[in-house]
């Protein structure tokens, strides 16, 4: 039954738009990949954090939450703006980043302004390691606009900011804090992965 149901399918639903499309021999594909994955993450963060404000946004955390959801939508928009400039196909992926990235900040923030905490000491651990890694292989590359590593390198210490505040405020208080954290990394490693080819 699935095999008919894929034959048919609508051909052209499926077609690419030539000016998303990418070929794997063409050198800028690392730098689609990262700004593809990188608005994905950022993407996801921002949904992370409005489930948390959903959820604390008129408790004593709010206003650090909001803070650093506001960084994020700059981060953002500033993706955003990338994918535009450089034509990167975005992920297909974004309709379940934004409902699973709400449902984990709201979730979190449903064990309370600890729970929040760990969830964001996890994504920003995973995050900062991330940018560090895609800084090491763009400096590798000739003929790279630095601008695009000077954004990573800004975005890295603004996320590295968000994990020690996650830190700050108790977030290795959480209820299970080591199995929650290992979770919600491993989520995030595999939704990396996921972006970089789907």
């Amino acid at each position: 039954m699935a095999t008919c149901v894929l034959r048919n399918l609508n051909r052209s639903a499926l077609v690419i738009p030539r000016r998303f499309e990418t070929t794997i021999s063409r050198p800028g594909k690392l730098l689609d990949e990262i700004i593809r994955v990188d608005h994905a993450g950022e993407f996801g963060a921002d949904r992370i954090y409005a489930g948390q404000m959903a959820i604390l946004g008129n408790t004593a955390i709010g206003p650090k939450i909001n803070e650093m959801w506001q960084q994020e939508k700059h981060h953002r928009a500033k993706f955003e703006e990338l994918i535009n400039k450089h034509r990167v196909r975005p992920t297909a992926l974004l309709p379940i980043w934004d409902i699973a990235g709400f449902a984990l900040g709201a979730g979190s923030a449903l064990l309370g302004t600890k729970g929040a905490m760990a969830c964001t000491v996890a994504v920003e651990s995973v995050i900062v390691e991330h940018y560090n890694e895609q800084i090491r292989q763009l400096l590798k590359e000739k003929d790279i606009d630095h601008s695009i590593i000077q954004t990573i390198k800004e975005f890295r210490d603004e996320e590295q900011e968000h994990h020690d505040a996650g830190i700050q405020y108790g977030a290795m208080e959480a209820p299970f804090y080591d199995a929650l954290t290992k979770v919600i990394q491993f989520g995030c490693k595999t939704a990396i992965e996921l972006s970089k080819i789907i």
